[in-house]
Protein backbone atom coordinates (compact mmCIF):
# COMPACT_ATOMS: atom_id res chain seq x y z
CA UNK A 1 0.00 0.00 0.00
CA UNK A 2 1.58 3.57 -0.84
CA UNK A 3 1.62 5.72 1.29
CA UNK A 4 -0.87 8.21 -0.91
CA UNK A 5 -3.61 6.05 0.52
CA UNK A 6 -2.03 5.50 4.43
CA UNK A 7 -2.81 9.04 5.01
CA UNK A 8 -5.88 9.59 3.76
CA UNK A 9 -8.86 9.37 6.07
CA UNK A 10 -12.31 8.34 5.66
CA UNK A 11 -15.08 10.57 6.65
CA UNK A 12 -16.72 10.09 10.04
CA UNK A 13 -19.87 8.73 10.39
CA UNK A 14 -22.01 11.29 12.87
CA UNK A 15 -23.72 9.19 14.98
CA UNK A 16 -27.10 11.17 16.24
CA UNK A 17 -26.99 10.58 20.06
CA UNK A 18 -30.71 9.17 21.39
CA UNK A 19 -31.33 12.58 23.78
CA UNK A 20 -31.41 14.05 20.33
CA UNK A 21 -33.94 12.13 19.03
CA UNK A 22 -35.93 12.21 22.47
CA UNK A 23 -35.94 16.26 22.48
CA UNK A 24 -36.67 16.33 18.72
CA UNK A 25 -39.62 13.73 19.14
CA UNK A 26 -40.94 15.80 21.98
CA UNK A 27 -40.87 19.33 19.95
CA UNK A 28 -42.94 17.23 16.91
CA UNK A 29 -45.03 15.78 19.81
CA UNK A 30 -45.85 19.44 21.33
CA UNK A 31 -46.30 21.29 17.95
CA UNK A 32 -48.64 18.67 16.96
CA UNK A 33 -50.78 19.35 19.88
CA UNK A 34 -50.60 22.56 19.60
CA UNK A 35 -52.54 22.40 16.42
CA UNK A 36 -55.09 20.20 17.22
CA UNK A 37 -56.09 22.19 19.84
CA UNK A 38 -55.40 26.02 18.12
CA UNK A 39 -55.82 24.73 14.59
CA UNK A 40 -59.37 24.37 14.83
CA UNK A 41 -60.70 28.25 13.51
CA UNK A 42 -64.31 26.95 14.01
CA UNK A 43 -64.20 27.91 17.63
CA UNK A 44 -65.25 24.39 18.58
CA UNK A 45 -68.99 26.11 19.55
CA UNK A 46 -72.00 26.36 18.40
CA UNK A 47 -72.88 30.03 15.77
CA UNK A 48 -76.18 31.56 16.45
CA UNK A 49 -77.25 34.45 14.00
CA UNK A 50 -79.71 37.21 15.36
CA UNK A 51 -80.99 40.18 13.62
CA UNK A 52 -82.07 43.77 14.97
CA UNK A 53 -85.29 43.83 13.58
CA UNK A 54 -87.53 40.94 12.52
CA UNK A 55 -90.25 43.46 9.98
CA UNK A 56 -89.69 46.33 8.30
CA UNK A 57 -92.43 48.30 7.58
CA UNK A 58 -92.44 50.68 4.28
CA UNK A 59 -96.54 51.32 4.68
CA UNK A 60 -97.69 51.96 1.51
CA UNK A 61 -95.53 52.96 -1.40
CA UNK A 62 -95.86 53.03 -5.36
CA UNK A 63 -94.80 50.15 -7.11
CA UNK A 64 -91.10 50.43 -9.22
CA UNK A 65 -89.85 52.39 -5.98
CA UNK A 66 -86.38 51.69 -5.05
CA UNK A 67 -86.74 51.37 -0.84
CA UNK A 68 -83.17 50.75 1.14
CA UNK A 69 -82.91 49.71 4.10
CA UNK A 70 -80.20 48.28 6.81
CA UNK A 71 -80.08 45.64 9.13
CA UNK A 72 -77.61 44.53 11.54
CA UNK A 73 -76.84 41.30 12.16
CA UNK A 74 -74.43 39.44 14.87
CA UNK A 75 -73.11 36.41 16.01
CA UNK A 76 -74.93 35.43 19.56
CA UNK A 77 -73.39 32.03 20.14
CA UNK A 78 -69.62 31.25 20.69
CA UNK A 79 -68.93 29.67 17.37
CA UNK A 80 -67.47 31.13 14.47
CA UNK A 81 -70.30 31.98 12.00
CA UNK A 82 -69.94 30.85 7.99
CA UNK A 83 -72.33 30.90 5.20
CA UNK A 84 -72.21 27.98 3.25
CA UNK A 85 -74.58 29.84 0.77
CA UNK A 86 -75.39 33.27 -0.44
CA UNK A 87 -77.91 34.86 2.18
CA UNK A 88 -81.11 35.73 0.61
CA UNK A 89 -84.11 38.16 2.09
CA UNK A 90 -87.76 36.77 1.74
CA UNK A 91 -89.89 39.59 1.24
CA UNK A 92 -93.58 39.02 1.87
CA UNK A 93 -96.18 40.40 0.94
CA UNK A 94 -99.56 42.29 3.29
CA UNK A 95 -97.94 41.32 6.59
Amino acid sequence: MSSKYKNRRRPQKKNISPLTLMIGGGVLLIAAALFIVFGNSDGGGTPALAVDQDVIDYGDVKFETDLTFAVKVTNTGDGTLRFKEEPYIEVREGC
